[in-house]
């Protein structure tokens, strides 16, 4: 009796540890990780953007540039454009990290014999497309929040400005070079991620739910991240930033040619080291909430 109840609770467990989520489920707890992480790691972010901008904060390098804006504009002006922000990761992050695993499934990664570097990086920039279409307006405003200097612009603000002078066209504005970044940064992020966790466990013997594993994987990946991602992170940044009634550059494509051409090719990797300050955190911390919450909720970790 005690031995059949014993195996019954067994199979208990076993069950719950695989509870398969829903698309819902994913989702939101991908979006619940991700305005978590971005409340606190904005400020590294509006750094980032004004380094990659202006070649005279790009010449003041992180701490200068963070020393100048909270001298000249308030500590609160690090997190200008959070709303912003949280409107995008609530969209745009919440569909990259949560359809990773069905684009996984739809890419014919069923088993671990299937299951190919290869193809975790196709899943993981389906994903990121997906989510770049719906945060692309929010990632605008965002971008424009934290590059302008002087007294907060607000959300509402911005929005009208850009609106009345572009039409709904501006808020698509560097579009596919927000694709391109978003196809490789969630490839490069999900794929590393994905590898360094089975590298992790067969080194280190510890299982895929350890929070030491997710740790160490999610810092590999952002360091993967940002050495492909910053080329890509710097044409969107120019695009989108471009003045509401001025188009500096017509397309990715123009933006690349003109910056190698005027400002060298090592332009493209202007601000690695911001970024990679912001990658590093943010991956880590979104990475380890996010599986933290699949196992609260009986979900096997990624």
């Amino acid at each position: 009796m005690s031995l059949n109840y014993s195996q019954r609770q067994q199979n208990v467990l076993a069950t719950a540890s695989t509870v398969q989520p829903t698309l819902l489920q994913q989702v939101g707890m991908a979006g619940a990780a991700a305005v978590i992480t971005v409340t606190f790691i904005h400020p590294i972010d509006v750094v980032k953007t004004r380094i990659q901008i202006s070649s005279e904060y790009g010449a003041l390098g992180m701490a200068g540039t963070t020393k100048k804006i909270m001298g000249a504009e308030g500590v609160s002006a690090l997190w200008k454009g959070v709303n912003a922000a949280w409107l995008r990761e609530s969209s745009y992050t919440s569909l990259r990290l949560g359809l990773y695993e069905p684009c996984k499934v739809a890419f014919g990664c069923t088993s671990p014999e299937t299951t190919t570097f290869v193809k975790k990086f196709l899943a993981g920039s389906a994903a990121g497309a997906l989510g770049s279409l719906a945060g692309n307006p929010f990632d605008v405003l965002k971008t424009k929040m934290m590059a302008s200097e002087g007294a907060a612009a607000s959300m509402t603000g911005t929005a009208k400005e850009l609106m009345s002078k572009q039409g709904l066209a501006g808020f698509y504005r560097g579009i596919d070079s927000n694709i391109a970044r978003a196809m490789v940064l969630n490839g490069t992020k999900m794929a590393c991620y994905d590898q360094a966790k089975g590298v992790v466990v067969s080194t280190t013997g510890l299982p895929k739910s350890s929070l030491i594993v997710q740790f160490l994987s999610a810092a590999c990946a952002g360091f993967f991240m940002t050495c492909t991602v910053s080329p890509f992170d710097m044409i969107r940044t120019r695009l989108m930033n471009q003045p509401a009634d001025a188009k500096i550059y017509n397309n990715a494509a123009d933006c690349f040619v003109k910056i190698v051409k005027n400002e060298g090719p090592l332009t493209l990797w202007r601000g690695f080291i911001p970024i990679w300050s912001r990658f590093a955190p943010t991956t880590t911390i979104q990475l380890v909430i996010f599986e933290q919450l699949r196992g609260l909720m009986g979900m096997k970790a990624l």
